[in-house]
């Protein structure tokens, strides 16, 4: 039985020093967990698919020696030694640490690559869970449903030296191996079985977790759970049994657990991190966090009468050669009333500083989304700020191109998006 030895809770852009007295936003690490840390994004400076300065920056200050710094990505990492990292997202204002925990997992719930859609968040008690034991609750919840709907067997094809006759004999392989033990015969046949591929990746993975939770129900609902599993052998091959796995309606309802089985054996979500230290990096890029979110929200709000395009990918900036430099713009609403294109961008805009914070090549991009679509109307949507910020932010091209700012209170998301579809209609 393993407990977790720590539970270190940071948001976005905060951190930790290595050993010592904590500084500021950055707390204080012991030092062989800050080391397996520093390894872990050392391992990843070579991987070409992990843009490691988005996900933990390693550098030095003066006085305070070296530091890890969070960068874009939020969500877990869990250390060999049971140590649990948490990353939060930046929410400003006066958000506890509980609050900001329940707006990153409702905001999760709309990510398409993650099965997060159909967990309850009011059932959980997050108060008192780390992000870790949340999502092997979530988990185990989904195995229990399948549990209650009943495992599926099927036939397996198996080759064994039996000492009965069935199925079909395989010669070769009985000359070779039984040519002195005549009592017995290497066979082919069928089995009707329960021991199948999804069924393997499902108990490995409630093994995995048993070892990994420190919260006593999750422990005990997991024990609970293997107990349904006791004929069946876990898979030892994860990636041979991924691809084993049978994508027919008849196995439809067990596809949100083996998405969670993918999370967790792979030990990642967006990313394939290296690493020996770490046992579980779930992290997620909040740029794609906050437009799948926004996104959500749109659809529910916008009439019948409206089209919303995602991604669009219609044009480019170029047409000669054919489709050169494409735009792809997050958001695309078309109506009676014309075009509305709109780009999310998650970043704390700033009075204090020129131009509100807002990137010289986000507005050459918003630009070009204007002029390509002919749109009546172009629009930035960012997080409310903490500190008051004017809410009539608007640029003006005199040939003809708009570009408005506007701002999503994730305490009050609904009523914000209702603002912006109001003013798009």
């Amino acid at each position: 039985m393993r407990s977790l030895t720590k539970v270190y809770t940071i948001t976005e852009y905060s951190g930790f020093v290595r050993g010592g007295l904590s500084f500021g936003s950055y707390q204080s690490l012991p030092k062989h967990t800050f080391d397996a840390l520093e390894s872990f994004i050392l391992a990843n400076l070579s991987e070409s698919d992990t843009d490691v300065v988005e996900l933990l920056s390693l550098s030095v200050r003066r006085g305070m020696g070296k530091i890890i710094t969070a960068r874009n990505y939020v969500g877990l990492i869990t250390m060999k030694d049971g140590t649990v990292i948490e990353i939060l997202p930046k929410i400003n204002g006066d958000v506890s640490q509980t609050d900001t925990k329940r707006i990153f997992l409702e905001m999760i719930r709309t990510l398409k690559s993650v099965s997060f859609k159909e967990f309850n968040i009011s059932n959980l008690k997050i108060d008192h869970m780390n992000l870790l034991e949340v999502f092997i609750s979530l988990f185990a919840s989904e195995v229990a449903i399948l549990v209650k709907q009943g495992l599926r067997s099927s036939y397996n094809s198996i080759e064994d030296n039996e000492r009965f006759f069935k199925g079909k004999l395989n010669v070769p392989q009985n000359i070779k191996l039984n040519y002195i033990s005549k009592e017995r015969f290497f066979v082919r046949y069928d089995e009707w079985s329960i021991n199948r591929p999804e069924n393997r990746l499902l108990k490995a993975t409630l093994n995995f977790l048993q070892k990994q939770t420190g919260d006593n129900g999750n422990r005990y609902n997991i024990s609970r759970l293997l107990t349904f599993f006791e004929s069946i052998h876990a898979s030892s091959d994860y990636e041979a049994d991924f691809s084993r796995c049978t994508s027919n309606r008849s196995l439809s309802h067990y596809q949100k657990a083996l998405s969670w089985c993918k999370v967790f054996l792979r030990g990642n979500s967006f990313t394939a991190f290296a690493g020996s230290e770490v046992a579980i990096a779930l992290l997620f890029p909040m740029e794609k966090i906050f437009e799948s979110y926004i996104i959500a929200k749109l659809r529910r709000s916008v009439s019948p009468d409206v089209e919303l395009r995602e991604q669009d990918a219609r044009y480019s900036l170029f047409d000669h050669p054919t489709r050169t430099f494409g735009l792809r713009p997050d958001i695309v609403l078309t109506n009676r009333n014309g075009i509305t294109v709109m780009d999310t961008k998650w970043k704390i805009l700033s009075e204090n500083v020129r131009n509100y914070g807002i990137s010289q090549g986000d507005m050459y991009q918003m630009y070009a989304y204007g002029k390509k679509y002919g749109a009546s109307k172009v629009t930035l949507i960012y997080p409310l700020p903490g500190k008051l910020i004017r809410s009539d932010i608007s640029f003006f091209s005199d040939d003809g191109v708009n570009v408005e700012v506007c701002f999503v209170d994730l305490l009050q998301p609904d009523a914000s998006i209702a603002a912006i579809v109001k003013a798009c209609s």
